[in-house]
């Protein structure tokens, strides 16, 4: 089989996605599937069964189109596919594979849509269904939203039935007897009489073979695979140190750079003076790029110690220079009129009127992404072609960038996915990918690593908002009658999706985001959104709106229950429409033992979250020791669906809460003169071992569909945390970070 043979209806697999009703312009170039992207790189002996599953004589490679930045999605996306190739982990390869638009991911924009993910009407329906339509025309690879599980769910494991039925198929042809004689075990087809063929021996056939556009699969009950708990298939290399991250690429004749970009964030350099940068140690070339330079050195120490010696002329920043200037376009967007208004039930301005008031203001600083690793980038310029390694969230939109800078052709460029050191959305964005891009275009023929300083990346985040909220309500005896939420925020999806290229049209539904949906009854209830104008550059963060949102929504709902003296967990169950919901929030209540006594200085805090569609409770519980706060047990339960792998879902929910109790313990982002404060880890710290509590998690699966579960851990953690300190301390805190009113041991 030739190396650019092609797959025709196997590409069918990736393509083919429900549309519910209606005729929609287009459909007919929507339905067109993209080719294989395996098929071009084929060498002989090679078989492209699916665009998932590669099989040689060395055995079968899984591949996973989803990042791996230590969530275990590489592990999940191919227990999909060994499910159904009828195989076990530990007989395959997992890699990340090419950029391609094959890989679009389908189910990344339903969060954007102005439907509650527990709404199933026929209209919600149709709506996430239409989102694939432009999510398969931009093509974007793109890992976040908690959305690889939910748009692999099906599409991987009919590739692997796809890839096992053409094997079977094969080994029919090969024998001369009906396919339906014929079984699979173990990566072997076997026959009535007991012969077996093993898949390798199998692949160059099966991949002439037509394959089923809508091959069996398996059900549920008969899952050896899917449903248990996996050892990772990255265990092995990250606990030996062989894994390979961005930061380890290490390539013959490599030279090492690094970056200074003007600290006014995104603007222009007037000048630069490196005369004394150049004739230091190591160093081989000084380029510039997009807002600075770049330093090229023997090594990446000489490279940022030449970095400290350039001189610049920096342009000023062309936004309000100050943490406090900045916070008041937030507030005056108040007053420029609403920006969304997704929920409005019954009449809250005549329940108000008249009627006794509790109101509150809450707030939440700009926070950074602070992956563990630095970002990096190599990238190597040769022979008419370029190779970018680089730890990323989004890797067909860096081949863009490169035909952008390069003028190469997109057949000439490729990009790999190395492991990477965290992600949290900010390896989402382009920019430094972009700098390596730029190096290694100025320098044909040289392989270059680029690699960030830990304050070059501190200082040149795009940041989580800062965001305000503002509520009124009125309470009844049980439960509150009205609630008016107002939220205000600068606008994440015009800043992210307007540096992709991508409009942002209508209100962003990120600024209200886990508010407006949430399943509460309560009669009067209405939730605004007011859009900051976006002048400081403004991001996805781990679980976006969600994060912060949760933290305003769920403290307010302490408050009311506060103001009656009601006990805030049997208060939720009253409200709760969503019966998942409500199960998780009993499940939360059982697990923490919530009722029973508490000694003295003690104090126990919930909070409830639906995000990315996963119904999540967290109740936290502190100490007041020798004046400081020790967290000392966390409490997680939450509905995914269907736990693919329990251990996982265990440790993301898990994961997700620290990383959201560091922030609210401690998080901040300043600016003074137009720059970012904070630069390290000493002023930017996190959650240490003897600050985490002992952490117990409750899966539930109850939901009607499979979700993703990066996120939602994140949003409960701060609203627990605060409503636990107000147990203990009586102390209600609005503002984060929560360091700024009481000392954490």
């Amino acid at each position: 089989m030739g190396k650019l043979a092609t797959i025709t209806r196997r590409t069918f697999l990736l393509g083919a996605v429900a549309i519910t009703g209606g005729v929609v312009f287009g459909y007919w170039k929507y339905k067109q599937p993209y080719g294989n992207p395996l098929q071009k790189d084929l060498d002989d002996g090679e078989a492209a069964l699916t665009p998932y599953v590669l099989i040689d004589q060395d055995g079968i490679t899984i591949i996973a189109p989803r990042a791996e930045m230590g969530q275990g999605i590489h592990t999940t996306l191919a227990a999909l596919v060994a499910e159904e190739l009828d195989v076990s982990l530990e007989q395959v390869k997992v890699i990340h594979g090419p950029a391609s638009n094959a890989y679009f991911n389908a189910a990344g924009f339903e969060e954007a849509i102005p439907f509650a993910a527990i709404d199933e009407s026929s209209m919600a329906e149709r709506a996430r269904n239409f989102t694939r339509i432009p999510a398969k025309f931009l093509g974007m690879q793109l890992t976040g939203g908690s959305s690889s599980t939910p748009d692999a769910f099906e599409k991987m494991r009919m590739a692997g039935a796809a890839a096992r039925e053409s094997l079977l198929q094969a080994a029919a042809q090969k024998l001369g007897v009906q396919a339906t004689s014929l079984s699979t075990h173990a990566g072997k087809v076997l026959t009535a009489s007991g012969d077996s063929f093993d898949y390798t021996e199998l692949a160059e056939a099966a991949a002439l073979i037509e394959p089923s556009a809508e091959p069996t699969l398996k059900s549920q009950a008969n899952w050896k695979v899917l449903g248990k708990s996996q050892a990772r298939v990255d265990v092995i290399p990250k606990s030996t140190g062989t894994a390979e991250f961005g930061v380890d690429v290490t390539l013959p004749g490599m030279l090492f750079a690094t970056v200074r970009v003007n600290p006014n964030l995104l603007n222009p350099m007037n000048a630069y003076d490196a005369s004394k940068a150049e004739s230091m140690r190591g160093v081989e070339k000084i380029i510039e790029i997009e807002n600075g330079v770049a330093v090229v050195a023997t090594n990446s120490w000489y490279a940022f110690q030449a970095a400290k010696a350039i001189e610049f002329d920096w342009q000023p920043a062309n936004y309000p220079k100050t943490t406090s200037e900045l916070r008041q376009i937030v507030v005056d967007s108040f007053a420029a009129g609403a920006d969304s208004k997704h929920r409005d039930d019954g009449d809250v301005d005549a329940a108000l009127n008249g009627a006794e008031i509790i109101s509150g203001e809450y707030e939440v600083p700009y926070l950074a992404h602070a992956t563990m690793e630095p970002m990096n980038a190599t990238a190597w310029m040769r022979d008419g072609m370029i190779e970018i390694w680089a730890g990323n969230q989004l890797p067909t939109q860096i081949v863009k960038e490169a035909e952008r800078i390069t003028g190469l052709p997109e057949d000439a460029i490729t990009v790999h996915t190395p492991y990477m050191g965290g992600g949290f959305g900010r390896r989402a964005e382009l920019d430094f990918a972009k700098q390596a891009i730029e190096i290694a275009n100025a320098m044909p023929g040289t392989p270059v690593k680029m690699t960030w300083t830990r304050e070059e990346d501190t200082c040149h985040d795009y940041y989580r908002p800062l965001a305000l909220a503002k509520f009124k309500a009125v309470m009844g005896d049980t439960e509150p009658t009205a609630i008016d939420l107002e939220l205000a925020a600068p606008s994440v999806a015009s800043s992210q999706f307007g540096r992709l290229g991508v409009p942002a049209a209508g209100p962003d539904i990120f600024i209200v985001q886990a508010a407006w949906d949430q399943p509460y009854g309560v009669e009067n209830y209405r939730v605004r959104g007011y859009k900051a104008d976006t002048v400081f550059p403004v991001s996805s963060w781990r679980s976006v709106g969600a994060s912060q949102n949760a933290f305003f929504h769920e403290s307010m709902m302490d408050e009311l229950a506060a103001a009656k003296s009601l006990d805030p967990l049997q208060m939720r169950l009253n409200l709760i429409t969503h019966e998942p919901s409500r199960k998780v929030i009993e499940a939360v209540g059982e697990l923490s033992n919530w009722g029973a006594e508490l000694p003295a200085g003690h104090g126990r805090g919930i909070a409830f979250c639906l995000s990315f569609g996963v119904p999540t409770a967290q109740v936290i519980e502190v100490a007041e020791q020798d004046g400081k706060i020790k967290i000392l047990n966390a409490y997680i339960a939450a509905d995914v669906g269907t736990a693919l792998d329990p251990r996982n879902v265990e440790a993301q929910l898990s994961g997700g809460m620290h990383y959201g109790l560091a922030a609210a313990m401690m998080g901040e982002i300043t600016i003074t003169d137009g720059k970012v404060d904070q630069t390290n880890f000493h002023n930017y710290n996190s959650i240490r071992m003897n600050q985490s509590p002992n952490v117990e998690v409750a899966i539930l699966e109850n939901g009607d569909r499979i979700r993703g579960v990066g996120e939602p851990g994140t949003p409960p953690a701060a609203p627990a945390l605060a409503n636990a300190i107000y147990a203990a301390t009586g102390k209600r805190i609005r503002r984060l970070p929560l360091n700024k009113e009481v000392s954490f041991v």
